[in-house]
């Protein structure tokens, strides 16, 4: 008797679950519901890989796993010790690049320009003596009072003072005009390569610091204070907890029903009195065999599409992975067909 009643309650506990489980997941997407078309996916969750833009000693790690990240937050950081003494380093390159620029601009100092006044004030009283001298001993020559060389002696004489007073005249103009153009050109150029060095340095810098790019929760910390960290080294990856969808297929036959922005539910097996809002994202204009993962396996033989429904207000109870049911209340004739 004990092995019958056994029996008994093995065949009542597999009916019922083939009533509650197997049977549902095995059923077409097309409930009994005429009005209501169900499709069956599983929820998708993005997750971000983080790492620094720079290389370095890997100071603190701020989360641990499973705690929850708002946007801004700080994940982690470098020791910046070394990225602070080169943005040092660069700052003052930067302004002496910067003097030497302001000095190009503001052109020769008055006490410059004096100075090379005075300079041709003094040669063209060299040029007045020289010439003086060059007329009384032309006079003497002339008279025979006064040999050929002395006379030779002055005319080089004025024609040195002359030359002097030419170079001295062409200096003050020089002082006067201040740098060149291209002197000019160049000093900006050299400014705008130091001015560039100490952005990339404090971009750096700024890079040290490892900031959370959306809300979400901390799955792992794949590195520890203290390590030696490459660029683009993984820190730690973040579950991101907005947007989350479904991925669910559909078959040719119900395109129509599931055009971008449909309104769906979404329901769970853990709370299925509990649907989430959504709406449909995309629609594939490619068609391919129904995934493995797809929980209706008369439909894994078919061509159907892949779509998105997007969730509203996700909560922790949509998990990466899980497997649900989607609804969407028809909106033409169950029998149309819709060609992509």
């Amino acid at each position: 008797m004990k092995r019958i009643a056994t029996i008994i309650m093995l065949a009542v506990a597999a009916i019922v679950l083939a009533r509650f489980i197997i049977i549902p997941r095995i059923q077409n997407v097309t409930e009994t519901d005429p009005a209501v078309l169900s499709l069956y996916g599983n929820v998708e969750i993005r997750q971000v890989e983080l790492a620094f833009r720079v290389s370095g000693r890997l100071d603190a790690v701020m989360f641990d796993e499973g705690d929850t990240v708002m946007a801004g937050d700080i994940i982690a950081r470098l020791d910046a010790a070394p990225m602070g003494d080169a943005l040092k380093q660069v700052k003052a390159e930067a302004a002496v690049r910067a003097a030497e620029l302001s000095r190009l601009k503001a052109g020769s100092r008055s006490q410059e320009i004096e100075r090379a006044e005075a300079r041709v004030e003094e040669i063209e009283a060299s040029v007045k003596v020289a010439k003086q001298t060059y007329g009384r001993q032309k006079v003497l020559v002339e008279k025979g009072f006064a040999s050929e060389k002395i006379y030779d002696d002055s005319v080089a004489a004025l024609e040195a003072a002359n030359k002097r007073l030419m170079a001295a005249q062409k200096d003050l103009t020089l002082v006067k005009l201040g740098p060149r153009t291209e002197e000019l050109d160049a000093g900006k150029a050299a400014y705008d390569a130091a001015e560039a060095a100490v952005a990339q340095a404090q971009l750096k810098l700024d890079d040290a610091i490892l900031i959370a790019p959306d809300n979400g929760i901390l799955l792992s910390r794949v590195r520890e204070p203290g390590s030696i960290v490459q660029v683009g080294m993984p820190i730690a990856t973040l579950a991101l907890t907005n947007p989350i969808w479904v991925r669910a297929y559909v078959n040719e036959t119900e395109l129509g029903a599931v055009a971008p922005g449909t309104l769906a539910q979404v329901f769970t097996d853990s709370d299925p009195e509990h649907p989430y809002t959504g709406k449909i994202g995309f629609v594939s204009p490619i068609a391919e065999f129904t995934p493995r993962t797809v929980q209706t396996p008369d439909l894994r033989t078919d061509l159907v599409y892949q779509l998105r429904v997007i969730v509203d207000e996700p909560d922790i109870g949509l998990r990466q992975g899980m497997p649900v049911t989607v609804k969407i209340k028809r909106t033409v004739p169950t029998n149309s067909s819709v060609v992509p």
